[in-house]
């Protein structure tokens, strides 16, 4: 026979092994649901406990130890002033890309040289989505993406379209890239190209010589990178000429 009070600790055991068989999978389940509920909605709903403001508030910094301003709710976005060098520059550079990226087309076609393909298809890559950034650029302003040239001076661009770009290969270079092939192509490849992207770091100095120029966050920092990028690729051109040159000696 049982005492009561056992009887009473039995029917509290009972009773919590009910409960924790009840309550865990519950418990469980909602902190799985809570885990399977996509992060935003759940962002939202803390969101929804906070007290949501009546209007949207816009605060435009205050420049060095000056305090920042509440604009009102209506105040939209506008774009940086930009020069004319600006634009310039950046129509330049479209056109400066274009020949790069024809030059590496070729590479395909008339060498086996590995390190020079690889080589190649980083320019090309690169420089073919640098265009789609300068081409939005120029949109977004209102811009168009080429150069007025064919009125300048009354040339016949006809023949030369690109020749005012710095570093550019003359119509009688690429015609020599073009009919050369091995060795001959790597050594003409390499030397162009070092003058390509010599001319593009002339028209990047240029821009930031430039009074008022390159104050566009965007154009500033497309700048900057193409000149440290295209002086890390001047460097490893140099090193596979001087390469190329020792693998030529008997």
């Amino acid at each position: 026979m049982f005492s009561c009070a056992s009887k009473c600790k039995c029917y509290r055991y009972r009773r919590n092994r009910m409960l924790h068989s009840v309550t865990g999978p519950v418990v469980l389940c909602g902190m799985m649901l809570a885990a399977s509920m996509p992060v935003g909605f759940v962002c939202s709903m803390a969101r929804a406990q906070q007290t949501n403001p009546t209007a949207p508030v816009v605060v435009q910094p205050g420049a060095p130890g000056k305090p920042s301003k509440t604009l009102p709710p209506s105040t939209r976005a506008t774009l940086p002033p930009r020069s004319q060098a600006d634009v310039e520059f950046m129509q330049g550079m479209i056109m400066h890309h274009s020949q790069a990226v024809e030059m590496t087309a070729l590479i395909s076609s008339h060498t086996e040289n590995k390190e020079l393909r690889s080589l190649g298809a980083r320019i090309s890559s690169s420089q073919s989505d640098e265009i789609k950034f300068m081409r939005r650029w120029l949109a977004a302003r209102g811009e168009p993406v080429a150069m007025a040239t064919a009125e300048m001076s009354g040339m016949d661009m006809s023949h030369q379209p690109m020749a005012l770009m710095p570093g550019m290969l003359t119509p009688a270079q690429m015609n020599a890239l073009r009919k050369a092939k091995g060795a001959e192509f790597d050594h003409l490849f390499l030397t162009g190209m070092i003058q390509h992207h010599d001319g593009a770091l002339t028209m990047v100095k240029d821009l930031f010589d430039t009074a008022g120029a390159g104050q566009d966050a965007e154009l500033f920092n497309f700048a900057t990178d193409a000149d440290n990028s295209q002086r890390a690729e001047i460097k490893i051109m140099q090193n596979m000429l001087e390469k190329n040159s020792l693998e030529g000696k008997p």
